[in-house]
């Protein structure tokens, strides 16, 4: 439609023609749902894994960035991982209780990632949702659901002691990741939760589809235990079940997408058009920030990058920065207008205000080819170049001008405008026109508060050591992981070995000694990875304790090319020892490829040194100094990281690692 505007200066009054459609702003017809906020996801699994070997200050820097308020993201929720001991994408999280009777709530890092980010922002939303559990919980049955009100116990400890242990109060709860859910359990849940004191935490279900909402409508018991509908990759999309619930919905999971330019024009896509065309009112990004091997599975798929903690080298990725044009502007608490929608010309608009007089108003003009996320399918749609007029009315009619905050994906020639604080813009008679152009983000708001922080440029990229070595000699260490290691089954801790009066008291053990109730398809050995991707030839080397008598075993490995939910098809040089007294040498952890085999002399409760050496198609071993074997002939693969593990889920010990790659 056209639009006229007339503004009198002095003596002169001056009328403006512009073509523009027309959109309403307005709080009087009422409002809509309340802003619940948006988050990252840490977890699922150990995507924060390489965040705590930063040194400071980068460590500090990557954490402002991510959760301080008017800074970067200002992210409003997060979630986590209660770790269960198996691979859950990227890698295994501990759990605080990996045998019955057993409890340790300062495992893993996660207590320490939530309170970084409750100190930088006090009114962040936490959650916490497991991927996997201990074996214990299934009495042999691979469901958490086996007994109920033992896993439901076992959930509410981690609730109890992330405050106990921590002064950390957990918001909300979830399920089981991503699985079929069991309304009974949910309804076990709650209950057990209100024994324990804790009503306020609510239960969000079921971090999957929709099919939740239907259950709920039959059964008013599991409606009435569940306060949030989650749903993962909805698509920004809901179902008619889910809105007649009347219950909060949540994307309580999205984005998983490389955090490139492209991946910043997704997110800035479903951010609005998860409220617009979906009524929901948060949104989670997997993950939270990339820290974690680039070759494992979905690398480079967090809001930001921080993969080098050897150099200190991180990148602050677009995502960032599309973030902060809602979050630095509407807080949890904040609610909807009901004047939101699409734009005619394609994009969408979203209004929110503080109930106060404070508005907020974030457009999108984000096309097609610029805005698909990972999944799911995104249809066809188009966006033009377009003039829009807005009409501010109700509470808003007497705002004279809005703060303008503005972002540009400039594709053909990657000159990008990203989070930019633009001239104040005025508002005439309750009236303000924008020329929209595609690809482009903008917040006006009445708030005067937001900023772009920055920080000095961190130290520049660079690869990880090709020499490198650990004693895990660490007496009260701040985490349990060894700096670099990346489990991707089992779980291998610092360990202090008091029946040990030589040289093998402060050690890495693995700890996990029955297979998890997983959600990957972990390996039947445990593993952890090191190092770099792209090595050829290396030597490495690892003092190994078997700890199984007879039927234990361990290993080390090179040139391993896959983890993550891979992990079991993992191909490699691996060079194994058993506690019945043999060596093996395989392609595979599997241990099926079999390229040299024989005597070792090898038992349990007694150190041996392996040394693996691999140089172009060949690899040679070494025991105790002493070769063993060699010209092993390995013709792929041609690269991998290095690795250290066991031959079944059983404690095993392992010290000065080494690693010396050309």
């Amino acid at each position: 439609m056209a639009s006229y505007f007339c503004i009198i200066l002095g003596f002169l009054s001056l009328c403006m023609y512009i073509h523009a459609e027309f959109y309403v702003i307005d709080d009087l017809i009422g409002l809509g749902r309340r802003f619940d906020g948006i988050g990252g996801l840490s977890g699922g699994g150990a995507t924060s894994r390489l965040l705590v070997n930063y040194e400071e200050p980068y460590r500090s820097q990557i954490l402002d960035y991510l959760f301080k308020p008017n800074f970067g993201a200002s992210l409003q929720i997060l979630k986590v991982e209660i770790g269960g001991d198996a691979q859950t994408t990227d890698g295994t999280e501990p759990s605080h209780m990996h045998y019955e009777g057993d409890e340790n709530y300062f495992r893993g890092y996660e207590w320490w990632l939530m309170k970084e980010a409750k100190k930088r922002n006090p009114d962040i939303t936490l959650i916490g949702l497991p991927w996997a559990f201990p074996y214990w919980l299934g009495k042999g049955q691979s469901t958490p659901y086996h007994v109920r009100d033992i896993t439901a116990s076992y959930v509410v400890s981690w609730i109890i002691g992330a405050k106990q242990y921590h002064d950390l109060d957990i918001n909300y709860v979830g399920i089981w990741n991503e699985r079929k859910f069991d309304g009974d359990y949910i309804k076990v849940l709650r209950r057990t939760l209100d024994k324990a004191g804790l009503p306020d935490v609510g239960i969000i279900a079921a971090d999957g589809n929709w099919d939740i909402s239907v259950a709920m409508e039959l059964d008013p018991h599991l409606n009435g235990a569940v306060e949030i509908i989650g749903v993962h990759y909805p698509g920004t999309d809901t179902t008619p079940e889910a809105l007649s619930t009347q219950k909060t919905l949540w994307s309580s999971e999205d984005y998983s997408t490389f955090n490139n330019d492209v991946g910043g024009g997704c997110w800035a896509r479903i951010l609005n058009q998860n409220y617009v065309n979906g009524r929901m009112t948060s949104t989670i990004s997997w993950n939270l920030v990339a820290s974690y091997y680039q070759d494992l599975s979905f690398g480079g798929d967090g809001l930001m990058t921080a993969e080098e903690p050897w150099s200190g080298n991180y990148v602050v990725e677009s995502p960032i920065w599309i973030t902060a044009h809602t979050t630095q502007f509407a807080k949890p608490g904040w609610r909807y207008l009901q004047t939101i929608g699409h734009l005619s010309h394609g994009g969408s608009y979203v209004a929110l205000t503080d109930g106060k007089g404070n508005l907020t108003i974030v457009i999108e003009t984000m096309t097609h080819e610029h805005s698909t996320c990972i999944r799911p399918p995104l249809p066809p749609y188009s966006v033009s170049p377009q003039n829009a007029t807005f009409s501010l009315k109700g509470s808003f009619a007497t705002v004279t001008e809005l703060q303008l905050w503005y972002s540009k994906f400039e594709f053909q020639h990657s000159k990008h405008t990203l989070f930019k604080k633009l001239q104040t813009v005025k508002v005439y008679a309750g009236f303000l026109t924008l020329s929209l152009d595609v690809d482009e983000v903008y917040t006006l708001t009445t708030l005067t508060t937001g900023q772009k922080g920055q920080y000095k440029d961190p130290p520049n990229s660079s690869p990880f050591p090709k020499k490198y070595l650990d004693d895990f000699n660490v007496r009260n260490p701040a985490f349990d992981e060894a700096p670099y290691f990346a489990d991707q089954t089992g779980v291998f801790e610092y360990f202090q070995n008091l029946t040990d009066p030589g040289p093998h008291v402060f050690t890495l053990r693995q700890v996990v000694t029955q297979r998890p109730i997983a959600w990957a398809n972990d390996a039947d050995q445990t593993i952890s990875v090191i190092g770099d991707h792209s090595w050829e030839d290396v030597t490495v080397s690892c003092d190994v304790l078997i700890e199984t008598t007879n039927s234990g075993g361990v290993f080390i490995a090179a040139r391993v090319d896959k983890g993550g939910e891979s992990v079991r098809e993992a191909m490699g040089i691996f060079f194994w020892v058993f506690a019945n007294g043999t060596y093996r040498v395989t392609n595979d952890i599997g241990g099926k490829m079999v390229r040299a085999e024989g005597l070792s002399g090898t038992n349990a409760g007694k150190w041996h040194t392996l040394t693996l050496t691999v140089k172009g198609q060949w690899a040679y071993g070494m025991l105790n100094g002493y070769p063993l074997w060699e010209n092993a002939v390995i013709l792929n693969p041609k690269n991998g990281w290095a690795a250290i593990g066991t031959y079944s889920f059983e404690y095993a010990q392992f010290d000065n690692f080494q690693v010396l790659a050309d």
